[in-house]
Protein backbone atom coordinates (compact mmCIF):
# COMPACT_ATOMS: atom_id res chain seq x y z
CA UNK A 1 0.00 0.00 0.00
CA UNK A 2 2.80 2.66 1.06
CA UNK A 3 4.83 1.62 -2.35
CA UNK A 4 1.67 2.27 -4.79
CA UNK A 5 1.14 5.56 -2.62
CA UNK A 6 4.36 6.59 -3.39
CA UNK A 7 3.86 6.08 -6.76
CA UNK A 8 0.51 7.83 -7.16
CA UNK A 9 2.15 10.65 -5.49
CA UNK A 10 4.92 10.73 -7.88
CA UNK A 11 2.76 10.13 -11.43
CA UNK A 12 0.49 13.18 -9.64
CA UNK A 13 3.68 15.41 -9.10
CA UNK A 14 4.98 14.45 -12.65
CA UNK A 15 1.67 15.01 -14.62
CA UNK A 16 1.55 18.78 -12.91
CA UNK A 17 5.39 19.88 -14.50
CA UNK A 18 5.70 21.79 -17.87
CA UNK A 19 6.09 19.50 -20.52
CA UNK A 20 9.79 20.44 -21.44
CA UNK A 21 10.40 19.54 -17.47
CA UNK A 22 8.27 16.44 -17.53
CA UNK A 23 10.25 14.93 -20.45
CA UNK A 24 13.56 15.66 -19.12
CA UNK A 25 12.48 14.15 -15.76
CA UNK A 26 11.36 10.79 -17.54
CA UNK A 27 14.61 10.51 -19.69
CA UNK A 28 16.55 11.39 -16.47
CA UNK A 29 14.43 8.44 -14.62
CA UNK A 30 14.45 6.39 -16.98
CA UNK A 31 18.38 6.32 -17.05
CA UNK A 32 18.64 6.24 -13.70
CA UNK A 33 16.51 2.88 -13.56
CA UNK A 34 18.88 1.90 -16.60
CA UNK A 35 21.76 2.08 -14.59
CA UNK A 36 20.50 0.11 -11.58
CA UNK A 37 19.43 -2.39 -13.74
CA UNK A 38 22.70 -2.75 -15.09
CA UNK A 39 24.52 -2.66 -11.47
CA UNK A 40 22.11 -5.71 -10.38
CA UNK A 41 22.67 -7.47 -13.39
CA UNK A 42 26.34 -7.07 -12.81
CA UNK A 43 26.08 -8.00 -9.27
CA UNK A 44 24.34 -11.44 -10.23
CA UNK A 45 26.64 -12.15 -13.15
CA UNK A 46 29.76 -11.80 -10.43
CA UNK A 47 28.02 -14.05 -7.80
CA UNK A 48 27.39 -16.95 -10.47
CA UNK A 49 31.16 -16.38 -11.42
CA UNK A 50 32.26 -17.27 -7.94
CA UNK A 51 29.64 -19.41 -7.16
CA UNK A 52 30.85 -21.35 -10.34
CA UNK A 53 34.45 -21.17 -9.50
CA UNK A 54 34.09 -22.41 -5.88
CA UNK A 55 32.04 -25.50 -7.94
CA UNK A 56 34.97 -25.85 -10.02
CA UNK A 57 37.34 -25.54 -7.00
CA UNK A 58 40.19 -26.39 -7.05
CA UNK A 59 41.96 -25.76 -10.36
CA UNK A 60 45.49 -25.48 -9.35
CA UNK A 61 47.63 -26.73 -6.54
CA UNK A 62 46.76 -25.91 -2.88
CA UNK A 63 49.73 -24.76 -0.52
CA UNK A 64 49.68 -26.28 2.79
CA UNK A 65 51.69 -23.93 5.04
CA UNK A 66 53.48 -26.01 7.95
CA UNK A 67 55.00 -23.32 10.94
CA UNK A 68 57.64 -25.78 11.36
CA UNK A 69 60.91 -26.39 9.81
CA UNK A 70 61.02 -29.76 8.07
CA UNK A 71 61.62 -33.34 9.53
CA UNK A 72 59.92 -33.09 12.57
CA UNK A 73 56.61 -35.07 13.47
CA UNK A 74 54.30 -32.64 12.51
CA UNK A 75 55.55 -32.14 9.54
CA UNK A 76 55.69 -35.68 8.33
CA UNK A 77 52.25 -36.66 9.33
CA UNK A 78 51.25 -33.38 7.24
CA UNK A 79 52.86 -34.50 4.05
CA UNK A 80 51.49 -38.24 4.20
CA UNK A 81 47.82 -36.66 4.82
CA UNK A 82 48.69 -34.02 1.91
CA UNK A 83 49.84 -36.50 -0.59
CA UNK A 84 47.00 -38.69 -0.13
CA UNK A 85 44.37 -35.25 -0.43
CA UNK A 86 45.93 -35.39 -3.83
CA UNK A 87 43.16 -38.21 -4.67
CA UNK A 88 40.33 -36.35 -3.73
CA UNK A 89 40.85 -32.90 -5.21
CA UNK A 90 42.62 -33.70 -8.33
CA UNK A 91 45.16 -31.60 -7.44
CA UNK A 92 48.35 -31.80 -5.52
CA UNK A 93 48.53 -30.25 -2.38
CA UNK A 94 52.45 -29.19 -1.39
CA UNK A 95 53.53 -28.62 1.70
CA UNK A 96 55.08 -24.71 1.96
CA UNK A 97 57.44 -25.09 5.65
CA UNK A 98 57.38 -21.09 6.86
CA UNK A 99 59.02 -21.41 10.37
CA UNK A 100 59.49 -18.62 12.64
CA UNK A 101 58.50 -16.75 15.72
CA UNK A 102 57.29 -19.87 17.52
CA UNK A 103 54.85 -20.57 14.61
CA UNK A 104 53.65 -17.09 14.04
CA UNK A 105 55.23 -16.63 10.79
CA UNK A 106 53.17 -19.30 9.03
CA UNK A 107 50.15 -18.20 10.83
CA UNK A 108 50.35 -14.86 9.13
CA UNK A 109 50.99 -16.05 5.84
CA UNK A 110 47.74 -18.17 5.47
CA UNK A 111 45.56 -15.23 7.24
CA UNK A 112 46.69 -12.48 4.91
CA UNK A 113 46.37 -14.74 1.56
CA UNK A 114 43.28 -14.66 -0.28
CA UNK A 115 40.09 -16.88 1.03
CA UNK A 116 40.13 -18.68 -2.20
CA UNK A 117 41.02 -22.20 -0.63
CA UNK A 118 43.89 -22.01 -2.79
CA UNK A 119 46.45 -21.47 0.50
CA UNK A 120 45.66 -23.41 3.74
CA UNK A 121 47.96 -23.64 7.04
CA UNK A 122 48.68 -26.57 9.63
CA UNK A 123 47.97 -24.96 13.04
CA UNK A 124 48.77 -27.16 16.59
CA UNK A 125 47.43 -26.52 19.72
CA UNK A 126 50.92 -24.47 20.13
CA UNK A 127 49.65 -22.24 17.58
CA UNK A 128 46.40 -22.28 18.07
CA UNK A 129 45.96 -22.02 22.01
CA UNK A 130 49.52 -21.82 23.49
CA UNK A 131 50.97 -19.12 21.42
CA UNK A 132 47.76 -16.26 21.78
CA UNK A 133 48.00 -16.41 25.48
CA UNK A 134 51.68 -16.78 26.23
CA UNK A 135 53.53 -14.87 23.51
CA UNK A 136 52.66 -11.08 23.27
CA UNK A 137 53.91 -11.34 19.28
CA UNK A 138 50.68 -13.19 19.02
CA UNK A 139 48.49 -10.06 19.27
CA UNK A 140 49.56 -9.06 16.33
CA UNK A 141 47.13 -11.35 14.57
CA UNK A 142 43.66 -12.45 16.22
CA UNK A 143 44.03 -16.19 15.12
CA UNK A 144 40.37 -16.55 16.59
CA UNK A 145 38.69 -13.93 13.52
CA UNK A 146 41.49 -14.68 10.89
CA UNK A 147 41.62 -17.85 10.44
CA UNK A 148 38.38 -20.78 10.38
CA UNK A 149 38.89 -24.34 11.04
CA UNK A 150 38.76 -27.20 8.48
CA UNK A 151 39.58 -30.37 9.97
CA UNK A 152 41.07 -32.12 13.10
CA UNK A 153 43.86 -33.98 11.66
CA UNK A 154 45.60 -36.07 14.33
CA UNK A 155 47.03 -36.18 17.58
CA UNK A 156 50.31 -37.24 19.04
CA UNK A 157 50.51 -38.72 22.24
CA UNK A 158 53.42 -37.98 24.90
CA UNK A 159 55.76 -40.17 26.54
CA UNK A 160 57.01 -38.87 29.85
CA UNK A 161 60.28 -40.62 30.94
CA UNK A 162 63.49 -40.22 33.22
CA UNK A 163 67.05 -41.50 32.73
CA UNK A 164 67.80 -44.88 34.05
CA UNK A 165 70.19 -43.65 36.01
CA UNK A 166 67.83 -42.29 38.52
CA UNK A 167 67.25 -46.53 39.91
CA UNK A 168 63.51 -45.64 39.21
CA UNK A 169 61.02 -47.79 36.61
CA UNK A 170 57.25 -46.88 37.16
CA UNK A 171 54.84 -44.16 38.36
CA UNK A 172 54.78 -44.55 41.88
CA UNK A 173 58.85 -44.64 42.49
CA UNK A 174 58.96 -41.50 40.21
CA UNK A 175 56.88 -39.77 42.23
CA UNK A 176 58.02 -41.11 45.33
CA UNK A 177 61.60 -39.89 44.37
CA UNK A 178 60.50 -36.37 43.30
CA UNK A 179 58.73 -35.65 46.42
CA UNK A 180 61.72 -36.60 48.37
CA UNK A 181 63.85 -34.26 46.52
CA UNK A 182 61.83 -31.40 46.37
CA UNK A 183 63.45 -28.65 43.37
CA UNK A 184 66.41 -31.11 42.92
CA UNK A 185 65.45 -32.91 39.82
CA UNK A 186 65.27 -31.42 36.68
CA UNK A 187 62.45 -30.98 33.56
CA UNK A 188 63.21 -29.54 30.34
CA UNK A 189 61.17 -27.49 28.03
CA UNK A 190 61.73 -25.74 24.58
CA UNK A 191 61.35 -22.54 26.70
CA UNK A 192 59.44 -20.23 28.17
CA UNK A 193 55.84 -19.83 27.39
CA UNK A 194 56.03 -22.87 25.40
CA UNK A 195 53.63 -25.92 25.50
CA UNK A 196 56.45 -28.00 27.30
CA UNK A 197 56.95 -25.29 29.89
CA UNK A 198 52.88 -24.95 30.70
CA UNK A 199 53.47 -29.41 30.92
CA UNK A 200 55.84 -28.94 33.65
CA UNK A 201 54.01 -26.81 35.55
CA UNK A 202 50.98 -28.51 35.41
CA UNK A 203 52.67 -31.93 36.55
CA UNK A 204 54.20 -29.41 39.47
CA UNK A 205 50.77 -28.70 40.74
CA UNK A 206 48.66 -31.89 39.75
CA UNK A 207 51.64 -34.09 41.19
CA UNK A 208 52.48 -31.53 44.23
CA UNK A 209 56.16 -32.31 43.42
CA UNK A 210 58.47 -29.77 42.85
CA UNK A 211 60.80 -30.26 39.59
CA UNK A 212 63.02 -27.27 38.42
CA UNK A 213 62.13 -25.96 35.06
CA UNK A 214 64.81 -25.63 32.91
CA UNK A 215 64.24 -23.79 29.28
CA UNK A 216 66.06 -24.84 26.10
CA UNK A 217 65.77 -23.16 22.96
CA UNK A 218 63.67 -26.02 20.96
CA UNK A 219 62.82 -29.43 21.87
CA UNK A 220 65.90 -30.92 20.40
CA UNK A 221 67.95 -30.09 23.20
CA UNK A 222 65.65 -30.99 25.61
CA UNK A 223 65.75 -34.81 24.53
CA UNK A 224 69.88 -33.98 24.00
CA UNK A 225 69.93 -33.41 27.73
CA UNK A 226 67.92 -36.30 29.27
CA UNK A 227 69.54 -38.63 26.88
CA UNK A 228 73.06 -37.46 29.40
CA UNK A 229 71.02 -37.20 32.23
CA UNK A 230 71.55 -33.49 32.60
CA UNK A 231 68.08 -33.51 33.22
CA UNK A 232 65.89 -35.97 34.51
CA UNK A 233 62.36 -35.61 33.66
CA UNK A 234 61.16 -35.95 30.11
CA UNK A 235 58.48 -34.89 28.05
CA UNK A 236 58.10 -35.74 25.26
CA UNK A 237 56.27 -36.77 22.05
CA UNK A 238 56.04 -40.36 21.72
CA UNK A 239 57.40 -40.58 18.18
CA UNK A 240 60.35 -38.72 19.18
CA UNK A 241 61.17 -40.62 22.27
CA UNK A 242 60.07 -44.12 21.08
CA UNK A 243 63.54 -45.21 19.41
CA UNK A 244 65.27 -44.48 23.10
CA UNK A 245 62.76 -45.86 24.92
CA UNK A 246 63.30 -48.94 22.99
CA UNK A 247 67.27 -48.99 23.24
CA UNK A 248 66.59 -48.91 26.95
CA UNK A 249 68.06 -45.25 27.26
CA UNK A 250 64.89 -43.91 28.75
CA UNK A 251 62.80 -45.42 31.19
CA UNK A 252 58.70 -44.03 30.59
CA UNK A 253 56.28 -44.11 33.30
CA UNK A 254 53.86 -42.23 31.78
CA UNK A 255 51.87 -41.09 29.02
CA UNK A 256 49.64 -38.55 28.22
CA UNK A 257 47.33 -40.40 25.19
CA UNK A 258 43.83 -41.59 25.60
CA UNK A 259 44.45 -45.24 26.15
CA UNK A 260 47.45 -47.23 26.99
CA UNK A 261 49.86 -47.39 23.84
CA UNK A 262 49.99 -51.05 22.73
CA UNK A 263 53.50 -50.34 22.37
CA UNK A 264 53.96 -49.26 26.07
CA UNK A 265 51.52 -51.31 27.27
CA UNK A 266 52.71 -51.11 30.97
CA UNK A 267 52.70 -47.76 30.87
CA UNK A 268 49.30 -45.72 32.41
CA UNK A 269 47.75 -43.22 30.98
CA UNK A 270 47.75 -39.40 32.94
CA UNK A 271 44.14 -39.83 32.54
CA UNK A 272 43.30 -43.06 34.20
CA UNK A 273 45.81 -42.02 37.18
CA UNK A 274 43.67 -39.28 37.98
CA UNK A 275 44.82 -36.20 36.28
CA UNK A 276 42.86 -35.69 32.64
CA UNK A 277 43.74 -31.76 32.19
CA UNK A 278 47.64 -32.82 32.59
CA UNK A 279 46.79 -35.44 30.43
CA UNK A 280 45.02 -33.54 27.56
CA UNK A 281 47.64 -30.42 27.50
CA UNK A 282 49.89 -33.19 26.79
CA UNK A 283 48.50 -34.80 23.60
CA UNK A 284 49.39 -32.68 20.54
CA UNK A 285 47.22 -32.50 18.25
CA UNK A 286 46.58 -30.74 14.70
CA UNK A 287 44.49 -29.72 12.02
CA UNK A 288 43.97 -27.56 8.87
CA UNK A 289 42.90 -24.38 9.08
CA UNK A 290 41.92 -20.99 6.29
CA UNK A 291 41.89 -17.75 5.96
CA UNK A 292 38.60 -16.38 7.26
CA UNK A 293 36.02 -15.60 4.88
CA UNK A 294 36.49 -18.97 2.44
CA UNK A 295 33.37 -19.85 0.89
CA UNK A 296 31.70 -22.69 2.46
CA UNK A 297 31.69 -24.99 -0.08
CA UNK A 298 35.58 -24.63 -0.68
CA UNK A 299 35.66 -25.55 3.29
CA UNK A 300 33.63 -28.99 2.95
CA UNK A 301 35.66 -30.00 -0.12
CA UNK A 302 38.64 -29.55 1.63
CA UNK A 303 37.10 -31.45 4.70
CA UNK A 304 36.32 -34.35 3.07
CA UNK A 305 39.33 -34.55 1.19
CA UNK A 306 41.10 -34.43 4.70
CA UNK A 307 38.38 -37.06 5.93
CA UNK A 308 39.09 -39.33 3.15
CA UNK A 309 42.75 -39.46 3.35
CA UNK A 310 42.24 -40.07 6.99
CA UNK A 311 40.31 -43.20 6.09
CA UNK A 312 43.04 -44.34 3.59
CA UNK A 313 44.19 -47.30 4.35
CA UNK A 314 47.86 -46.81 3.72
CA UNK A 315 47.90 -43.34 5.58
CA UNK A 316 46.10 -45.16 9.02
CA UNK A 317 49.42 -47.57 8.72
CA UNK A 318 51.64 -45.38 8.43
CA UNK A 319 50.50 -42.97 11.09
CA UNK A 320 49.69 -46.03 13.65
CA UNK A 321 53.48 -46.65 12.99
CA UNK A 322 54.64 -43.21 13.93
CA UNK A 323 52.41 -43.50 17.02
CA UNK A 324 49.90 -40.94 15.26
CA UNK A 325 45.89 -41.49 16.25
CA UNK A 326 43.87 -40.09 13.18
CA UNK A 327 41.11 -37.69 14.35
CA UNK A 328 39.22 -36.46 11.45
CA UNK A 329 35.32 -35.56 11.61
CA UNK A 330 33.55 -32.09 11.18
CA UNK A 331 35.25 -28.66 11.20
CA UNK A 332 33.33 -28.13 14.76
CA UNK A 333 35.47 -30.75 16.05
CA UNK A 334 38.59 -28.73 15.68
CA UNK A 335 37.02 -25.66 17.04
CA UNK A 336 35.94 -27.57 20.47
CA UNK A 337 39.60 -28.71 20.50
CA UNK A 338 40.78 -25.50 20.53
CA UNK A 339 38.05 -24.59 23.00
CA UNK A 340 38.34 -26.85 25.52
CA UNK A 341 42.23 -26.78 25.23
CA UNK A 342 41.81 -22.92 25.68
CA UNK A 343 40.27 -23.50 29.38
CA UNK A 344 43.32 -25.46 30.26
CA UNK A 345 45.76 -23.39 29.12
CA UNK A 346 44.21 -20.16 30.26
CA UNK A 347 43.72 -22.29 34.08
CA UNK A 348 47.06 -23.49 34.24
CA UNK A 349 48.32 -19.83 33.49
CA UNK A 350 45.80 -18.47 36.00
CA UNK A 351 46.65 -20.52 39.12
CA UNK A 352 50.70 -21.05 38.21
CA UNK A 353 50.76 -17.14 37.85
CA UNK A 354 52.66 -17.62 35.02
CA UNK A 355 53.57 -14.41 32.47
CA UNK A 356 53.87 -14.30 28.83
CA UNK A 357 56.50 -15.10 27.71
CA UNK A 358 59.22 -12.69 25.90
CA UNK A 359 59.35 -12.96 22.01
CA UNK A 360 61.57 -16.01 21.27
Amino acid sequence: MQIARLFLLSRQKVISMPAPSRRSFIMKTAGLGCKVCGWGLLALMSAGAVQAADARYPQRPVRLVVPFTAGGSTDLVARVIADTMHASLGQPVVVDNRSGASGLIGAEAVANAAPDGYTIGLGTISTLVVNPVMLPQSARLDQAKALVPVVALASIPSVFSVHPNLGVHHYGQVIALARSKPGQLNIGSAGVGSIGHLIAERINADLKIKLHHIPYKGQGPVVSSALSGETHVLSDQYPSSAPHVAAGRLTPFAVAAQERLPALPQVPTFKELGYPALNDLAITWFGIVAPAGTPPVVVNKLNSAANAALQDAAVQERLQSMGVQALGGAPQRLSSLIDETSLTVRQTVREQGLQPAAAR
